[in-house]
């Protein structure tokens, strides 16, 4: 199975910033597959005006078999000291396909298609297996835990390889 990346247009962002649907949208949209609130609005935070937000891309994850929206995935921030932190997910009905494990290499190959990102940084929920497993897959080392907020979360990191 394929899926594909597409941008969400600030138009959108806005509507999923108010829990609304966005109009317009060209695929179908699996329950629990766009991004919360609080992730459009960070996106939303992010652009500036005149920008298409490249460095703080939101994503839907497309399946091109039948241009259903799996989930959304992006990048957290723009790159601070080399480093870009990622997130992602996927509808309850739709794992298992291969989505994260085809949002997450392209938000990688992404990445480290921009000047000065030498560093991907994935937070995971230490009960997060399936997780754990796409960016174990992906070649992300795992690193140590940090607390965040009220919550532990394991950091696995991904480095730009060098050039020979």
């Amino acid at each position: 199975m394929t899926f594909t990346l597409h941008a969400i247009p600030p138009d959108a962002l806005r509507a999923l910033a108010v829990s609304a649907r966005p109009c317009g949208l060209a695929w179908h949209i699996a329950a629990d597959a766009l991004p919360p609130p609080f992730v459009a609005l960070r996106a939303l935070a992010m652009l500036r005006p005149g920008d298409a937000g490249s460095a703080a891309s939101t994503f839907y994850i497309v399946r091109d078999s039948d241009q259903l929206v799996v989930g959304s995935c992006g990048f957290k921030h723009a790159p601070v000291a080399g480093r870009v932190e990622i997130g992602y997910g996927i509808s309850v009905a739709c794992r298992n396909q291969g989505a994260a494990t085809a949002a997450v290499g392209e938000l990688l190959r992404l990445a480290f298609d921009r000047d000065g990102v030498v560093e991907v940084l994935a937070q995971i929920h230490p009960g997060n297996d399936a997780s754990a497993r796409v960016v174990h897959k992906l070649a992300f080392e795992r690193g140590g835990i940090v607390d965040h907020g009220d919550e532990p979360l394991v950091q696995w990191l991904a480095r730009r390889r060098s050039s020979a």
